[in-house]
């Protein structure tokens, strides 16, 4: 009787079971996995529910900087902590790619790279649409492609910092050919100097002959820049030019002791007008690269060279902001330098021509240890009536500087530089590097001698090369 009545319990409970399994169940909620998206290289994954794929990464860069001092007020150690964060998200359609990309960069500066809070920038915020780019990019005058890994400054469009706002359209012809054209922003491309050096002869009781400084006005018409690009697998070439508007809003003023009074023409001795109306700049560049695995697995060779006549910046080491007193420099000599100035016998814009060639060689030694040759030659070249010559009285032959040509005068720059660059685990990098630069006048150009307070004594001495050496350390992490 026992047994039955178990036989019979485990039945009924068997049963109940089944008929319990049976019974509808609220099911829980799918779970969405992340996907990788192979499509634009490593990194990229889809952001669940889209077809959309995004890559989030950034840099780490820890910098210091040795710059050879001339005088015991000068800081030459600088320490600069940036980080910088990338956002690139890309969306396949039937007009072709759509991608939005985000880089903003935080820096904090101290020393010889200048003081500076730590501020959040956009360096780049774009989208493009098929063959549109809108935003801020690297400039089309230059080739984003260009193997140039120098951590100093070489005078040609650097495309690691020449970054503006744009709208552009690129023409794919297929086989690596394209083409572009763009309207930039024009307000960063400007250079102007107020010219505040002496223009006084010694024992000149008054200025002598002097070219006549202006302010930028607002700007009426944006740079036009083009290009023409191919890229293949042994490297690639571009040719680009750019137009530059150069606008004014007070030429025909300057400020003597604190007054602004106008500025009168030596010639006809009436007041020069007010501005010096519009004008227009340009340059032109051509930028190449070529895979050189001849001397080395990974070398590559590259080459700038840039045409400027009242367009500076376009040669200005990827200049992406203005500059409103520029200057080159080297030891104590500093010469103006700028895109154009005021002839005080027209009341006209007269342009000033630059021009430029910088270029590079790459090489590895092993998988981890690079090798990088680099340089940049450039000619500052300023019309005639832009330059006068210091008379000759008894304080001038006797400083040896009678007839010395001052002013905006011509002059060479030289840049030669060296760097060692370690990767001992992919993307991390610790560098240094040794820049050399020498400004060369040849003997034109007067600077005043001053007291030992700084005053002007009203003589001048002739100057020749000058030069400086930079010195950089870089420890850097890309993910």
């Amino acid at each position: 009787m026992l047994v039955r009545t178990l036989l019979l319990g485990c039945v009924a409970f068997i049963c109940t079971s089944a008929q319990a399994a049976d019974l509808p169940a609220k099911s829980a909620a799918p779970v969405e996995y992340v996907r990788v998206c192979s499509t634009y290289g490593n990194g990229f994954f889809y952001i669940p529910g889209t077809e959309t794929c995004l890559r989030i990464g950034g840099r780490v860069r820890a910098e210091a900087l040795y710059v050879e001092p001339t005088n015991r007020a000068d800081t030459s150690i600088g320490f600069r902590g940036r980080g910088r964060v990338n956002i690139d998200a890309r969306t396949a359609t039937a007009y072709g790619l759509l991608r939005t990309y985000i880089r903003m960069e935080m820096t904090r500066n101290t020393g010889a790279y200048g003081f500076s809070s730590t501020t959040a920038n956009i360096n780049q915020a774009y989208v493009q649409f098929g063959g549109l780019t809108a935003g801020r990019a690297v400039s089309f005058f230059t080739d984003p492609n260009l193997p140039a890994p120098n951590f100093g400054d070489l005078r040609f469009d650097d495309p690691s910092v020449a970054e503006v706002n744009l709208f552009a359209y690129t023409f794919s012809f297929g086989n690596g050919f394209s083409a572009t054209l763009a309207l930039e922003d024009g307000t960063e491309r400007r250079v102007n100097n107020e010219l505040d050096f002496p223009f006084f002869g010694a024992g000149s009781p008054s200025p002598v002959f002097a070219p006549i400084p202006f302010t930028y006005g607002g700007e009426r018409m944006p740079d036009v820049v083009a290009n023409i690009r191919y890229t293949g697998t042994w490297g690639g070439v571009q040719l680009s030019g750019a137009l530059h508007q150069i606008r004014d809003v007070s030429a025909g003023f300057t400020t003597v002791g604190g007054v602004t009074v106008p500025v009168l023409n030596p010639i006809t001795n009436l007041p020069n007008p007010a501005f010096a109306d519009t004008d227009y700049g340009f340059a032109i560049a051509a930028h190449g690269y070529a895979n050189v695995p001849a001397l080395g697995e990974g070398d590559t060779v590259w080459i700038s060279a840039t045409y400027t006549d009242g367009a500076i910046g376009y040669l200005n080491a990827g200049q992406a902001g203005a500059i409103s007193n520029g200057f080159i420099s080297a030891g104590t000599l500093a010469l103006p330098f700028t895109d154009a100035f005021v002839d005080p016998f027209t009341g006209d814009f007269k342009t000033n021509k630059a021009y430029a060639i910088a270029g590079g060689l790459n090489h590895n030694w092993t998988p981890t240890v690079q090798t990088n040759i680099f340089g940049s030659w450039m000619r500052f070249d300023a019309p005639g009536i832009a330059q006068y010559t210091i008379p000759a009285t008894p304080a001038t032959v006797a400083a040896g500087t009678a007839g010395t040509t001052t002013g905006l005068v011509d002059f060479d720059e030289y840049r030669v530089g060296a760097s060692v660059i370690w990767t001992p685990v992919k993307d991390f990098l610790i560098g240094v590097e040794a820049l050399y630069i020498g400004v060369d006048p040849r003997e034109r150009v007067a600077t005043p001698i001053t007291t030992a307070s700084g005053d002007p004594t009203g003589t001048f001495r002739a100057t020749g090369l000058e030069s400086t050496w930079e010195g950089r350390l870089r420890v850097q992490r890309d993910f």
